[in-house]
């Protein structure tokens, strides 16, 4: 068993996983995981697929186990700590560190939310041929409708609906293709770099990877107000997180390998290079049948919606806890933080000339950003002022400098590789 799986299996930490005691602690993983199965990751996984086959799954595998242990690591930072990752770097780190850090962190959920409004109106074009500006209207007012007058449960329960759905959809795709399992099985393990893949790469570990869920996770694994003064409160929720995160990361995986696996299967083995999403829905059409591609897009628009709400939570979240606020929807900041994660992710959208390119080019800001906010999280969570007696272990913090390395230099390697061209 890896070092860091010892570290959360410690002896101190009763481990009785009872079926139903479990399901009282799943929903801030689901809430998580709709942020990175969403528009923003279509567009990556189609152009993976499209563009280089089966060869880039690993994307997916390596991306997931880096994001199942950066999540249970925030997790934990706001189970012990009682701050999310925005108002403990407010609260313990100097402001010329923090504030850029955190107003990169606010750009890149007005990134997140770009692609979500966007997949969202690409999604209801498909279906009702409502142009992209009108649909992108209606889907950030409804969105915002569903942030502004809704609860945690509700919006937890309404998220969870969303992802069942969306993995029923991908699961009714993948029965009508043809997939060389032993190809595919190689791809998930196996490490390629064909040329000209590395934007796609990025653009994928940025969709998966997102620096707004590690905000977002640290805040929502607050919302069900556990006794902090509790000590076997406070072990009894580290046990259940780690189940929640490791379930709701693993449907994500096989929902992004889902869509890798459809798209190499149908366009990369007839040769047809997808360059929108729209394309896609189309091109099923003859392929595999008129109920596929309405499927596809009703769970395109689900994935904008459910995504579009996290999108705007995350926002809030990061702007609040500039001012180090706890993220509450009838608090000023945090209404401050969701209209401009949403007005300025509309704009972008009224100048993006190609909506499929800047789903991409979103996900690959995404990536930019995030090694900034992975240094900031293993800062806090290696401190013992932050996280008390939960401090992380130096085998934990370890793997998160691994990771965090591992991250900057793809993105050195990106920034080369687009240098280049």
């Amino acid at each position: 068993m890896p070092n860091f799986f010892k570290d959360i299996l410690r002896k101190d930490h009763k481990r009785v996983f009872g079926a139903r005691e479990i399901l009282k602690y799943i929903g801030p993983g689901l809430l998580v995981t709709v942020g990175f199965i969403d528009p923003g990751n279509w567009a990556s996984n189609i152009a993976a697929g499209s563009g280089f086959g089966y060869s880039l799954l690993w994307v997916i595998t390596l991306s997931t186990i880096m994001l199942i242990i950066l999540q249970h690591n925030v997790a934990h930072l706001g189970i012990a700590s009682g701050l999310c990752l925005s108002e403990a770097a407010t609260i313990h780190m100097k402001k010329w560190v923090s504030k850029p850090i955190l107003s990169s962190a606010v750009l890149a959920a007005i990134s997140t939310a770009l692609a979500e409004i966007l997949g969202g109106a690409i999604a209801l074009q498909m279906l009702f041929h409502i142009p992209i500006i009108i649909g992108s209207v209606l889907v950030s007012l409804f969105v915002a409708y569903l942030l502004f007058s809704n609860s945690y449960k509700k919006i937890e329960k309404l998220i969870i609906g969303f992802v069942s759905l969306i993995s029923i959809s991908f699961i009714y795709e993948l029965t009508l293709v043809d997939i060389p399992w032993s190809e595919v099985t190689k791809c998930w393990i196996q490490p390629s770099f064909p040329k000209g893949s590395m934007l796609i790469i990025m653009s994928v570990l940025g969709a998966v990877v997102m620096p707004h869920n590690l905000f977002l996770h640290s805040e929502i694994i607050q919302s069900r107000q556990w006794n902090l003064e509790d000590k076997n409160i406070i072990k009894k929720q580290l046990d259940y997180e780690f189940a929640d995160t490791l379930l709701s990361m693993f449907i994500g995986w096989v929902i992004n390998s889902a869509s890798i696996i459809i798209a190499a299967s149908i366009f990369f083995s007839h040769n047809i290079k997808v360059t929108e999403l729209q394309q896609s829905e189309q091109m099923m059409r003859p392929m595999l049948g008129n109920a596929a591609a309405v499927i596809f897009a009703i769970a395109l628009l689900f994935a904008g919606i459910a995504s579009s709400v996290t999108a705007g939570m995350a926002g809030g979240s990061i702007f609040a806890g500039l001012y180090g606020e706890p993220y509450n929807i009838k608090d000023s900041h945090t209404k401050l933080g969701v209209v401009i994660t949403y007005f300025f992710a509309f704009l972008l959208i009224i100048f993006i000339g190609d909506p499929y390119k800047g789903l991409i080019i979103s996900q690959m800001v995404l990536s930019l950003q995030l090694p900034f906010t992975i240094f900031i999280q293993i800062y806090l969570t290696a401190s013992k002022k932050v996280m008390g007696e939960y401090v992380n272990t130096w085998r934990t913090t370890t793997t998160l400098i691994l990771i965090a390395s591992v991250v900057t230099i793809m993105n050195f390697g990106l920034l080369y590789s687009l240098l280049i061209m």
